[in-house]
């Protein structure tokens, strides 16, 4: 029997697994990732911020959590010699609306500890010639990393340190007995048995479905997984001297995504995104991408509904936008009007596992649920990347009693 075994082989994943072994030497933990290669969905298909923590709420997890793991993302990379660029970041106003929402925003990061400063419309345009608007916050603690290398670095250590890292192996079935917990896996078609002490599962896009085998998303307490697209562009070389710092609109305050922005790259490029469009497959990335058992199951659950009511002129825009350049490229000539159509290169899209519970609140922190022998991570958002060590530390916490 092994000590531990943690399901998904994404970032949060792989740092508690690497936590477990950092306080355990010698433990037995397993990791299973059911994709070809770790990092396959949310951690490979990111910004690649290293986040300061300029939006979350005061004492909230997510605040917690990005400050301390800004800190330690940076030292991991540095000891790993994995690039980071410290870009710094503007939050951008450009309508009296967002003016007042980046008082607030101000307000949110001091109280977060966060060095920031105030910028008048003069200002912005001194620091970024080619960004306009009527103000903005500069953050200063924000960079750009490679997530996807952070992502093979642990995996590397995992097995460095005595773990075990196995691909290409999917949970159909968690079985939980007063001593241990048996993981049913599918490994190219042959049906296989693990037993452990505890699991931890990190399940990113298929979270909900997982906490089920463990009885943990039935009920009241119910969540659903609604996947939403976050489409990119990439801008031509001739434009990679555009911005120096992170361009950033002004978010809305009442949804849990950050607008379109100009993310500089490690390597040397800018990215445009993403937009937040409901996806119609968990996991399908090329556009138009439909999975009918997806689709079904966020169209039975009760708190779609109520999402949708609340939303729908919201969902409509960006389903336009998403199919119309000319439309993507507004909301980012808000604040770079010199940018055209023709700047908009292809670039993947990622997709958002967005948990919604079954009043129809969108869960904005991360969400945590357990059984005596099993750790679930079932929201996981940004910025989940930069968190990911106290994450880890955090479940870690939750799974440390070995009985």
């Amino acid at each position: 029997m092994r000590d531990v075994v943690v399901v998904g082989g994404g970032i949060v994943g792989l740092a508690t697994a690497h936590e477990i072994l950092r306080r355990r030497p010698g433990a037995d933990v397993l990791v299973v990732e059911k994709e070809s290669e770790v990092a396959r969905h949310q951690t490979g298909h990111n910004s690649g911020v290293i986040h300061a923590g300029v939006y979350y709420a005061p004492g909230s997890l997510k605040a917690r959590f990005c400050t301390e793991g800004a800190a330690r993302t940076r030292e991991y990379c540095a000891e790993k010699h994995i690039p980071v660029v410290d870009t710094g970041k503007l939050v951008v106003a450009t309508n009296d609306v967002e003016v007042g929402r980046l008082a607030d925003l101000t307000d949110r990061a001091r109280a977060n500890g966060l060095s920031v400063t105030r910028l008048g419309a003069g200002e912005l345009r001194d620091r970024e010639p080619h960004v306009t608007g009527l103000g903005a916050l500069h953050v200063h603690a924000t960079g750009i990393t490679d997530y996807v290398a952070v992502c093979r670095a642990l995996a590397a250590d995992v097995v460095a340190t005595g773990g075990s890292v196995r691909t290409s192996v999917a949970v159909v079935g968690i079985e939980e007995t007063t001593d241990a917990v048996t993981l049913t896996l599918d490994e190219h078609g042959w049906r296989t048995t693990e037993s452990a002490r505890r699991v931890v599962v990190c399940g990113g896009l298929q979270a909900d479905r997982l906490a089920a085998m463990s009885g943990l998303n039935t009920g009241a307490d119910s969540f659903q997984i609604v996947p939403f697209r976050g489409e990119y562009h990439r801008l031509p070389a001739s434009r990679a001297g555009l911005v120096d710092a992170l361009i950033y609109p002004v978010p809305d305050p009442d949804l849990p995504f950050l607008g379109v922005h100009l993310t500089r790259t490690v390597d040397g490029g800018i990215t445009v995104g993403p937009n937040a469009v409901l996806g119609f497959s968990r996991e399908g990335y090329r556009k138009g991408s439909v999975d009918l058992r997806d689709v079904a199951a966020y169209a039975r659950f009760p708190g779609m509904w109520s999402v949708a009511r609340r939303h729908w002129r919201t969902g409509l825009e960006e389903q336009r936008d998403s199919w119309r350049r000319r439309g993507y490229l507004r909301l980012v000539q808000r604040y770079c009007p010199e940018l055209t159509v023709d700047d908009l290169l292809p670039e993947p899209a990622g997709i958002r596992a967005q948990a919604v519970l079954r009043d129809g609140t969108l869960v904005h922190d991360f969400l945590v649920r357990r059984t005596a022998r099993t750790v679930h991570v079932c929201n996981a958002p940004s910025p989940a990347a930069t968190s990911a060590f106290p994450i880890a530390a955090h479940v870690a916490d939750l799974a440390a009693p070995a009985g």
